[in-house]
């Protein structure tokens, strides 16, 4: 069992605390920053500090401390928030004259300076308390200050109220990462690889190997084990979420829910479902078998068409017909089809011209079936059995948008809904050329092992042993058992697939030498990060992210090379000539080595 780069990537760097340590809990500046009550002495033993920002209480009346931090606020002159990665202390500026060298430090250092303090932790005066602040019973009475950095005027306040362009922080990410919400992101994140570790290699007994990263294109291959079938991942995957989830979230409850490709798509629409709302797609097929719309009709008569529909609850209480109108437009433009909004027991009175069409008959039966209640919508297609999903999927979570946009909650954004979706088709027909196949997953993924015999015949209806963990509609892994019998490998990807063998030589060739049954899964941290902690972006977990052109915004990368350090690698680079960049709408590069 080894872990492949992801921990490795992800985590590189990282080692065991010294002692036993609780991780500090965070939240916003406005909640103040916390840190456990139970202080790891250590933790400032190797610094020019006694004690940090976030720790101290009334516990510590009397004590002569010394702390290190930026200056967060500072009022009339008479007193500063001093702030620190675990919180914020209020520093009582002296007014004597014996102290007038304190005095000038603390109160000419701008905003966000570095500065030490040195002093006696006091009880704030009567009434003078703060309960949003964890230290708020007490302050720093100032006997020394020094300035360790005075700073210049910034581009933008670090204040999580104040309003901020993505690019103008990814440009000056050295001061985002001050926000109480970076630190406590990257701090969570941090926390839950470490508890990840743990749980692998520790309790569990895995190897982290480093993988080539100079190798040739082939799938990377990220938590592996011998020996495993999928059941075995899954539990291995929920073990590893709930040992490393946050202690401040509702505890996780495995094992986790599952459902088939095929389920999830003629329920949700979707391969990642939303399982925190309803509005599932149900097959109205049978009410409409004798319709007078034409389009339904022409749909039925077809050998896979079907008649699908979602019902909105209270859509037509909330939505309005702009609303309606984009929802149809939505339908034509991304899909070429036809959705039809229908209200059977509204009390606004919105015509719709297939409304006239439905019997009572199959009014009735429309109303049992979809459990339509007053002031419900029902949005309503009709084609093949996988494009009307897909429609429906996409309309559902439009739907959802436009609710709550109206001020009704259908997704609770505290509640983690895991979910399994397996049995994904081995194949895909091509786009480009519908009677070839290529790989859903990827090509070493194992058939399952009741559809083999299919491959020789009707390899198109071969299912995969092909998982995906889905978290509120969002895909946070993916794996699959692999193939471990050289020649089944070779004949998929041979005759099936088309694909040169050559490529993948050394694998059938590893599969030959006694590879044994194995399996694994790759699970994106930047997303479940992202999840748990409610991040807008996955940019804002990882600390620092490129563009969503692929741009470095702080450094200023990628950036040209010199020829001088080209050199060692030998490389040269070549550019066009005159004419040849008149000919291309798009400069290019020529290397050569």
């Amino acid at each position: 069992m080894y872990l492949g780069s992801w921990l490795n990537r992800l985590g590189r760097g990282l080692s065991r605390p010294i002692g036993k340590t609780k991780q500090p809990i965070w939240g916003s500046l406005s909640r103040s920053l916390t840190l456990s009550s139970q202080r790891v002495p250590e933790f400032s033993s190797f610094v020019a500090r006694t004690n940090t920002c976030g720790e101290l209480r009334s516990s510590h009346l009397g004590q002569e401390v010394t702390l290190c931090g930026w200056i967060q606020y500072r009022r009339q002159n008479t007193f500063l928030v001093l702030r620190d990665c675990h919180g914020l202390v209020q520093i009582l500026i002296p007014q004597d004259e014996s102290a007038a060298s304190v005095r000038r430090t603390l109160c000419e250092a701008p905003v966000e300076s570095v500065v030490r303090v040195s002093g006696t932790v006091i009880a704030r005066p009567l009434g003078q308390e703060n309960p949003k602040m964890p230290t708020g019973e007490i302050e720093i009475k100032a006997k020394t200050a020094e300035l360790l950095n005075a700073c210049k005027k910034l581009p933008f306040e670090i204040k999580d109220f104040v309003k901020k362009t993505e690019a103008l922080r990814l440009q000056y990410r050295y001061l985002d990462l001050r926000s109480s919400q970076m630190q406590h992101n990257l701090r969570l994140r941090s926390q839950m690889v470490m508890k990840m570790r743990e749980y692998l290699c520790t309790l569990h007994g895995f190897v982290d190997i480093e993988t080539p990263t100079l190798f040739k294109r082939t799938p990377g291959i990220d938590i592996e084990m011998s020996f495993v079938d999928q059941t075995g991942i899954q539990h291995l995957v929920e073990g590893l979420l709930h040992y490393s989830w946050p202690e401040d979230k509702d505890p996780l409850v495995a094992p986790f829910p599952s459902m088939t490709f095929a389920e999830a798509l003629a329920t949700y629409g979707t391969d990642k479902p939303d399982t925190r709302f309803g509005m599932k797609i149900v097959d109205i097929s049978d009410v409409f078998r004798n319709t007078e719309i034409r389009f339904l009709q022409d749909a039925l008569a077809k050998p896979q068409g079907t008649v699908k529909a979602i019902c909105v609850h209270e859509g037509a209480k909330y939505l309005r017909k702009e609303d309606i109108e984009f929802i149809r437009k939505f339908a034509a433009h991304h899909f070429s089809q036809e959705v039809l909004p229908i209200f059977l027991n509204a009390r606004k009175n919105w015509s719709s011209p297939f409304a006239k069409f439905i019997t009572e008959e199959e009014r009735l039966e429309l109303t049992r079936l979809m459990e339509i209640q007053e002031d419900d919508m029902v949005l309503l297609t009709a084609g093949q059995h996988e494009k009307a999903c897909s429609l429906l999927g996409k309309l559902r979570l439009e739907c959802a948008d436009l609710l709550e946009t109206r001020g009704l909650a259908l997704r609770d954004p505290a509640l983690f809904s895991f979910l399994w979706v397996l049995d994904f088709p081995l194949f895909l027909a091509k786009e480009e050329s519908p009677t070839e196949l290529e790989s859903a997953h990827h090509p070493f993924t194992a058939p399952h092992p009741g559809d083999i015999h299919l491959l020789y015949t009707e390899p198109e209806k071969v299912r995969g042993q092909h998982y995906d963990l889905v978290l509120n509609g969002n895909e946070i892994g993916g794996g699959s058992i692999r193939i471990h019998d050289a020649q089944l490998q070779r004949y998929i990807l041979e005759t099936l697939l088309k694909e040169d063998v050559k490529l993948l030589s050394h694998l059938l060739q590893a599969l030959d030498y006694g590879a044994p049954p194995h399996g694994g899964i790759a699970l994106g941290l930047d997303r479940l990060v992202c999840l748990v902690t409610g991040a807008p972006s996955i940019r804002d977990v990882i600390a620092f992210p490129k563009s969503y052109r692929g741009h470095d915004l702080m450094s200023n990368a990628p950036d040209t090379v010199s020829p001088e350090d080209l050199k060692p690698y030998h490389i040269h680079v070549s550019w066009p000539t005159d004419s040849e960049e008149r000919a291309s709408a798009t400069p290019s590069k020529y290397l050569s080595s």
